[in-house]
């Protein structure tokens, strides 16, 4: 499949400075970017589909870190069908699981969760929904397992772990887990801030994440009570490379604190956003959208370290080759405009005003999978497919 996606307008490629496309005109070939230019450079006819972006912009799709999956397109928690798919309506062409901690009954012995991390994991390995890359199956830390099972679930493919939920007596129980897994090439996320689930900690501080040293502070502005504001700056002063992730289903107070502390501290490429959903919040296919709009329309972040924290800072963190608009990264790009009546002139404008960017366009894997999102507002500058309008196109 080779497809490519012309008359680019504003663009951001995924690094935390915001550089554009070193071009108006990306090309994408067998799911991957393979140039980037010029539209006056191509050949258009070369390409079984051509996207004219008709002056709209791109950015790379976005990364949700913490989405609660289960086994296929389906939330207990919500009782919802089809909820991952529809966040692709949203802009996620990435999806992070952040443990299978809401299936009914889960296990919380070694064996049983070292088993039901590794069905999650198959589970996913080659389902997308809605096009969308789901990397599942985020072991949860309990007693009991050892630097043994850590290596073992490696070797099975499990690369991601949770701490938080499990039956510990307190947080300093979570070290020598934390440490175990990281050392066995596990990712290691901590849920921050007080408990969401009854029989957990009540509180996970930065005194305890500062001892156990995971790879991201999980809502570190509350899942969804917040830590306190000299809690908040000791994480980002004291807290290392600790990823610090913002989530729709947090505080926004403590988002915004969190945000200052980071551009203050010049930490500002530790900050992941994401949506920690499904939960009680519910399905939000807009949530790293609607977080974005209110985190720089208030002044926590501008509009470029925004949207890095939605894909490159996330890719950093985790190891993702997803998250930039380059040659050789997947081709998963979105074509974005300023919303019908917003008084932003593009999709960065909009933002400012705290309005969710119109999406026109969703290619993942290098496959166009839509036009005309049906979950964000109409974007202003509509694509055209193969020369018709994209209604026409039937996309």
């Amino acid at each position: 499949m080779s497809l490519v996606v012309h008359s680019i307008g504003l663009s951001h490629a995924g690094s935390l400075s915001g550089d554009p496309l070193p071009g108006d005109a990306i090309v994408c070939e067998d799911g991957v970017i393979t140039w980037i230019g010029d539209t006056s450079d191509v050949s258009l006819q070369d390409h079984e589909v051509v996207i004219d972006a008709q002056g709209a912009g791109v950015v790379p799709g976005l990364i949700d870190s913490h989405v609660h999956t289960t086994f296929g397109d389906y939330t207990p928690r919500q009782q919802t069908v089809g909820f991952l798919e529809s966040y692709t309506h949203g802009g996620v062409t990435t999806a992070l699981g952040a443990s299978e901690v809401h299936v009914p009954g889960r296990p919380s012995d070694p064996a049983g969760v070292k088993a039901l991390a590794i069905a999650a994991q198959r589970a996913f390995s080659h389902y997308r929904p809605g096009g969308m890359t789901v990397h599942a199956g985020s072991v949860i830390l309990e007693p009991g397992l050892t630097a043994e099972d850590f290596r073992e679930l490696r070797r099975e493919g499990v690369w991601l772990a949770k701490g938080g939920f499990g039956a510990v007596s307190s947080a300093a129980d979570y070290v020598p887990l934390v440490r175990n897994a990281r050392e066995a090439g596990i990712v290691v996320t901590v849920h921050t801030g007080g408990g969401s689930i009854p029989g957990t900690l009540e509180r996970i501080d930065a005194d305890a994440l500062l001892a156990m040293q995971p790879n991201v502070s999980f809502h570190v502005n509350g899942g969804p009570t917040a830590m306190t504001a000299r809690d908040n700056e000791r994480i980002v002063v004291e807290g290392g490379d600790i990823a610090l992730q913002v989530v729709m289903a947090g505080n926004l107070r403590s988002t915004l604190d969190i945000c200052r502390l980071a551009r203050d501290h010049g930490q500002t490429h530790r900050l992941l956003i994401a949506s920690d959903t499904p939960t009680g919040t519910g399905v939000v296919p807009l949530a790293l959208w609607h977080l974005t709009a209110e985190i720089v329309s208030l002044g926590g972040l501008d509009w470029r370290q925004a949207v890095a924290a939605m894909t490159g800072n996330v890719a950093d963190v985790y190891g993702l080759a997803s998250g930039r608009l380059e040659v050789g990264k997947p081709a998963d790009l979105l074509v974005v405009d300023a919303p019908l009546g917003s008084v932003g002139d593009d999709w960065s404008q909009a933002l400012e005003a705290g309005d969710v960017p119109g999406i026109s366009a969703a290619v993942t894997s290098g496959v166009l999978r839509y036009t005309k999102s049906r979950n964000t507002p109409a974007a202003r500058r509509q694509v055209r497919v193969n020369g018709q309008e994209a209604a026409a196109a039937g996309h």
